[in-house]
């Protein structure tokens, strides 16, 4: 299996370009489970809510998390990540996600429309 990784809206390239390279190598593994793995450790995904799902990411003590979403069964479209520093994911975080997928869906409505 190889899915097609995707991200949507500049969130997560505007998020990758604040990490390290050494913390960019680590998000491309993850990426590399996620494109070929068909089942994923939970370590690595868990899933929040309403086809929201969590890249979860650890590196030299710091944790990250990257929102995502399946589409059609095998596309994986990347939002917004950020640096975990409280116990539980964010509230704010998870309903900014929750947002840029509903926007990217409308999106992908819309073009489907214009064929």
């Amino acid at each position: 299996m190889e899915r097609k990784i995707m991200t949507y809206g500049g969130y997560f390239g505007a998020f990758r370009a604040t990490l390290t390279d050494k913390e960019q190598d680590k998000i491309d593994y993850l990426f590399l489970l996620l494109k070929t793995t068909d089942r994923v450790p939970a370590k690595f995904v868990r899933f929040i809510k309403d086809g929201l799902y969590e890249l979860r990411i650890a590196y030299s003590g710091n944790i990250y998390r990257v929102f995502f979403i399946f589409d059609e069964g095998n596309i994986v479209v990347l939002f917004n990540g950020f640096q975990k520093k409280t116990q539980k994911t964010p509230a704010g975080e998870i309903e900014k996600a929750l947002q840029i997928k509903e926007a990217y869906y409308a999106d992908k409505q819309s073009q489907n429309r214009r064929l």
